[in-house]
């Protein structure tokens, strides 16, 4: 599946810590789901993004991002 592949890539550049590409490939990505009407991969690429933003609170986040 194309996603999985994606969602890897992204997930590898957040483990670099490369945020800003991995939050552009994420919602690039839920940006063709949209245009494609594919609800389902909106749903997953949103699901992506979300990991991206915890991992940024679990770096860098003080006792608010809690």
């Amino acid at each position: 599946m194309i996603f999985e592949t994606e969602a890897e890539r992204v997930r590898e550049f957040v483990r670099d810590g490369n945020y800003h590409a991995a939050y552009n490939i994420a919602l690039s990505a839920m940006n063709a789901c949209r245009r494609d009407g594919d609800q389902s991969g909106v749903d997953a690429c949103i699901a992506l993004i979300r990991e991206i933003v915890d991992s940024l609170a679990d770096e860098f986040g003080g006792e608010q991002a809690d």
